[in-house]
């Protein structure tokens, strides 16, 4: 969960890099990835008021005033403001009064709807308001990577019950549930956990969704999933070959992807070009003449959404940050072998990084 003192600042901070100054003596915000980034404000997804939202009215002095209706759940109780106004909507009783989405507005402007939301695609300074707020959000402060912690330690939970639990002859749900069984009992409550779930023989499929698909012995199973609370998300990856001992085939993949993982970690610091930590990856792969099974990038930033800056690509033209979330997530996929890919997560430092995933990454 985001402190209060960490919200304030970040609404302090977002105030003075606003450039230009915004006309006026505050703004009014509706994305919810602005809203849980300043304020701590998220709306359960296992609820009836998933998919609904707030408002927040933020002034210069970092002063925050939260609007949303009646009947959103409990978590929207964790906002951090200063000031909050429920507005009525439904009573259980009597009809429900107007649109529920635009019912907070309303209320609040004396002349009727239509109050102006400065990150609302459309409004003349929501490019400013967007752009600032997404180079803020690189550089994570204390709170958000205990916040990124604690999804992670999900994560491992998922991780460690698959290693310990896959057998051929179950499909790729029954590993699905397996795992979200696992991070649900780690995190200690209903969470989001998304990614792929999939058998992998090669460049056919390199992932996706879990499907009825039977798990076969020596089947590539690449697990790469997300584990989502309060809107900070997991990213981290192992793929396990079923039920017997890897093929030669199949440990070379795995030795080249620790090989390009621990290149791309040497590159990891603060002041670093993405595009020498992605080089370093690929590089690993050409020296081995099988580049051409390295498709996708090589990592990118992780928060809030996924992915986000920066980016480890062929065509990367970012440079890291201290503070940046970031993964690593070298991978291969050999025709008549199998699929590989393999992750970790890192906080970004002045001389290095600190990894933040502790999975065991293993073909077994």
């Amino acid at each position: 969960m985001l402190t209060a003192a960490g919200c304030r600042q970040r609404r302090q901070r977002f105030w003075q890099q606003l450039d230009p100054p915004p006309v006026g003596d505050f703004l009014v915000l509706a994305d919810p990835i602005h809203l849980m980034y300043l304020a701590n404000f998220h709306v359960d997804p296992f609820s009836l008021g998933a998919g609904f939202r707030g408002y927040l009215i933020i002034r210069k002095d970092g002063h925050a005033k939260l609007l949303h209706d009646n009947r959103l759940p409990a978590s929207v109780d964790e906002a951090h403001v200063e000031e909050r106004r429920v507005v009525p909507w439904y009573d259980g009783q009597s009809p429900a009064t107007g649109p529920r989405q635009l019912a907070p507005l309303e209320t609040v402007n004396p002349e009727g709807p239509g109050l102006r939301v400065h990150d609302r695609i459309g409004d003349p300074y929501a490019s400013t308001v967007i752009k600032t707020l997404a180079r803020m959000r690189r550089q994570k402060d204390p709170d958000e990577v205990e916040a990124l912690r604690r999804c992670m330690r999900a994560t491992d939970a998922g991780h460690a019950w698959a290693r310990a639990n896959v057998q051929p002859g179950m499909t790729e749900l029954d590993v699905y549930r397996g795992i979200n069984s696992a991070v649900i009992q780690a995190a200690g409550q209903a969470v989001i956990v998304y990614g792929d779930f999939a058998v992998s023989p090669g460049p056919e499929r390199r992932g996706g969704p879990p499907t009825q698909q039977v798990i076969q012995p020596g089947d590539m199973l690449i697990l790469d999933f997300s584990v989502v609370i309060a809107g900070y998300r997991s990213d981290f990856t192992n793929t396990l070959v079923v039920g017997r001992e890897p093929t030669p085939g199949q440990q070379r993949l795995y030795d080249l992807c620790v090989a390009a993982m621990q290149a791309g970690e040497q590159e990891l610091r603060a002041g670093a070009e993405c595009l020498k930590v992605y080089d370093a990856v690929r590089g690993v792969f050409e020296r081995a003449g099988v580049a051409d099974d390295f498709p996708h990038h090589a990592g990118h930033g992780l928060g809030l959404t996924h992915p986000e800056a920066p980016y480890f690509v062929r065509h990367a033209h970012e440079t890291l940050l201290a503070g940046d979330v970031v993964t690593l997530e070298p991978g291969l996929y050999t025709a008549g072998v199998g699929g590989i890919r393999i992750e970790h997560n890192y906080l970004i430092t002045e001389n290095g990084y600190e990894r933040l995933s502790n999975h065991t990454i293993a073909l077994k």
